[in-house]
């Protein structure tokens, strides 16, 4: 990495943050010197932290969301009532729905109540009303005796993808939150570099989050002049705006409408273990062949229209119709957005966790919960369900695995049984019950991802599939530490800084 890059790359972040830190900076001056001069500017401030706190308190929000507000607000009442109004009434996060809505009215699908219920007969009674949810939050289609493969480590997915770009003939669709250059990468965009001069439709979109420290600023341009055709999702910008931390943490490959891939792994070397940053990096995904493949791409499409306007022939991308070489199982793939005020992700998850019988399998990378599903994992342990999680034993981030631990000791006393996975760093995000249902996608348990990102994955029922997952499970459980009440014992001073990263936990 040339010390030129470098300096590019640094200046550009520092200057990105600072004039952030500023605008807030002069946001809160204004806001004070104007208080104390003026007693009505003062008066009518609490009147505004009064209404908020009020208009928090009777509304439909999740509890922990409403507490941290809560103490914001009363805590700071000058600042708190009008950061909340700024937080919660931008146009910016409006506008982008607006584009997401008609995108969907261009690629969704919504089937009539006569079809919905004729595909809902392809799923098994005991799993009805798991996709019943997805087909009616979402408009997501039910695919019948499609072909999934799980990929449990980074290295077997790195070597399937690169495979499937290789055999690209029409179009390849890339949507990742981190790009990293290095040798997955790099090879990756080799590849890309050779279909698109073979006139391959070749599109990316990556985040400018994921990737802020990672890429040049003017990355998109290289790309671009590649033949690859690049969209940057929701630029990092020194303006103040909530849609800053909607981020785009979608992991989906999708090649020429005939196979597709989803899960935790991004392009970067730590995830294939090329390099180790945190031990041993475990993480996992799922491709998918078949005609589930149309899932994904009306995703990327959606996305991309919304972002760049532009619109497409649906019969361009969804006219072949292909057939795997061997079906086994239901498959709903689906997505999340957080502007949508549907909290997809979450209620699969607790519709999953509760439906089951004899266990629920995690791996999960954080662990940052809401009291519903806290109640959730509780409520099903203590229905004689087997409930167990997969955690880091090597964290990436220190005080978010604290916020992580500070759950334990509560999901422990309720019979979960926790495990930490010794030999590194667990990316993976799995959840499987009683050898019957799966999810395997990008979703971590965890505040953002369940609330603040766009995310999906796949929902399987019935297949071959859900067994490899629990087999991963308890090969990974082997060499994972099992933790127990006698664990969760901490001192007084960290029991209080737990506390207030749970209170946080919103944000994590």
């Amino acid at each position: 990495m040339s010390k030129k890059w470098v300096k590019i790359l640094f200046r550009r972040r520092v200057t990105v943050i600072f004039l952030l830190i500023l605008q807030l900076s002069l946001m809160a001056t204004a806001i004070y010197s104007s208080s104390q001069t003026y007693r009505w500017i003062y008066n009518l401030l609490n009147l505004i932290s009064l209404g908020v706190i009020l208009h928090i308190i009777t509304s439909a929000k999740r509890a922990s969301y409403k507490l941290l507000w809560t103490v914001v607000v009363l805590a700071f009442p000058l600042f708190g009532g009008p950061l909340y109004l700024l937080v919660q009434f931008q146009g910016t996060t409006t506008n982008f729905r607006r584009l997401l809505d008609g995108a969907e009215k261009t690629y969704g699908k919504k089937l009539n109540s006569h079809e919905a219920e004729k595909a809902l007969e392809k799923v098994p009674a005991d799993s009805r009303h798991q996709a019943r949810f997805l087909q009616s939050a979402g408009g997501f289609a039910i695919y019948q005796n499609e072909e999934s493969t799980y990929l449990p480590q980074g290295e077997r997915y790195a070597q399937r993808l690169l495979a499937a770009l290789e055999s690209a003939k029409k179009f390849i669709f890339l949507e990742f939150f981190i790009i990293q250059e290095g040798k997955f990468w790099n090879s990756i965009l080799d590849v890309l570099k050779k279909k698109a001069a073979e006139g391959v439709d070749v599109r990316l979109i990556y985040d400018d989050m994921g990737c802020f420290m990672l890429l040049p600023a003017d990355y998109q341009k290289k790309l671009s002049a590649a033949g690859i055709r690049c969209v940057v999702f929701n630029k990092f910008r020194p303006v103040f705006s909530t849609l800053q931390n909607n981020r785009d943490h979608r992991k989906i490959a999708v090649i020429d409408g005939r196979v597709a891939f989803t899960g935790g792994i991004n392009l970067a070397d730590e995830y294939i273990n090329e390099i180790k940053r945190f031990g041993h990096w475990k993480d996992a995904a799922i491709e998918i062949k078949g005609e589930a493949v149309q899932g994904f791409t009306r995703m990327f499409l959606i996305m991309w229209q919304a972002l760049t306007g532009e619109t497409e022939k649906t019969e361009t991308f969804f006219e072949q119709k292909t057939t795997p070489q061997k079906t086994d199982g239901v498959i709903i793939p689906f997505c999340d957005s957080p502007i949508d005020r549907e909290y997809v992700s979450e209620q699969v998850y607790i519709n999953l966790i509760t439906s089951a019988r004899n266990y629920v399998y995690i791996q999960t990378p954080y662990l940052i919960l809401d009291d519903t599903m806290v109640s959730a994992l509780i409520l099903a342990a203590k229905n004689g369900v087997d409930v167990r999680i997969i955690t880091p034993g090597v964290p990436d981030k220190r005080y978010v695995h604290m916020t992580t631990r500070s759950y334990y000791r509560e999901l422990i006393a309720g019979g979960v049984k926790i495990f930490e996975y010794t030999p590194g760093f667990i990316h993976a995000k799995v959840l499987a019950a009683d050898d019957a249902v799966a999810v395997v996608g990008t979703i971590n348990m965890d505040c953002r991802s369940l609330y603040l990102h766009f995310e999906c994955g796949a929902w399987l029922c019935g297949s071959q599939t859900v067994s490899d997952i629990r087999q991963d499970f308890l090969k990974t459980q082997k060499v994972s530490k099992a933790i127990t009440a006698a664990d969760c014992r901490v001192n007084f001073l960290t029991r209080i800084i737990r506390g207030l990263f749970r209170l946080l936990a919103p944000l994590m």
